[in-house]
């Protein structure tokens, strides 16, 4: 049987052993996060490495350390890091990243996650991608109590979250004492509300900027020049 393979401009992430398979929101976290003299980067639940790969091939100097807890996830993001031109500089750990904070003395310059979103109701036996994106693998308090342990005094953690979870992260970011300093907004077009955050927060608190960014243009199947300035590195089509 074939591998699913979906193909970016400069790697391949194969990903038939992952539940979550390369999605919009990794692809906007992955080109979103500033990684401006960033050396030690950390992806927190990489899945099949899609978001630690862009992170690898826009900090090309730099090390990319990524956790993953589920182990078929592991060896797929795994395969992919030995395949990417950037091998050298990528490396996964499979373990839960509240073990991995407690175990390393790495520090790192830029901290990144897509992490699980859903809050509420129940779980199906039967369905992995509802429990990956369930928060009971990883509660948002530990999430952020690793962060603190991991990131440089001056470092940065970035996230994507829909909406109304982004509100409520924000808030229990800054009670845990991360600040969010850069926020925007994605919308399907300019005609529909925000449905994703992207978050970026630091140890520094007061400054604050708030942008928005539609995917496509109202009523068209084109994408904005927005979303293609930020992703045509990556996209194919693009």
């Amino acid at each position: 049987m074939p591998k699913q393979v979906f193909k970016f401009k400069e790697f391949e992430v194969i990903q038939d052993g992952s539940t979550m398979k390369v999605g919009t929101d990794g692809v906007l976290l992955g080109a979103w996060a500033a990684v401006d003299s960033a050396k030690e980067i950390l992806d927190i639940g990489t899945g099949t490495g899609v978001i630690a790969l862009m992170l690898a091939q826009r900090a090309f100097e730099a090390v990319v350390h990524a956790v993953e807890i589920d182990e078929l996830a592991y060896l797929q993001a795994e395969e992919n890091f030995l395949n990417a031109c950037w091998s050298d500089n990528l490396r996964c750990f499979h373990m839960a990243i509240q073990d991995f904070a407690a175990a390393t003395e790495q520090r790192y310059d830029l901290i990144v996650s897509n992490p699980p979103f859903f809050t509420g109701g129940t779980l199906s036996e039967n369905s992995d991608k509802v429990s990956v994106r369930h928060t009971i693998k990883l509660p948002h308090g530990d999430l952020l109590l690793s962060v603190r342990q991991l990131l440089k005094k001056n470092g940065k953690f970035c996230v994507v979250l829909p909406y109304l979870e982004g509100l409520r992260f924000k808030e229990m970011a800054q009670t845990s004492g991360l600040f969010c300093n850069k926020a925007t907004g994605v919308k399907p077009n300019a005609l529909r509300s925000v449905e994703r955050l992207l978050l970026e927060f630091s140890y520094i608190p007061g400054q604050y900027v708030y942008n928005e960014l539609s995917l496509a243009k109202p009523d068209s199947l084109e994408w904005t020049k927005e979303y293609i300035s930020l992703t045509s590195s990556f996209y194919l089509a693009l």
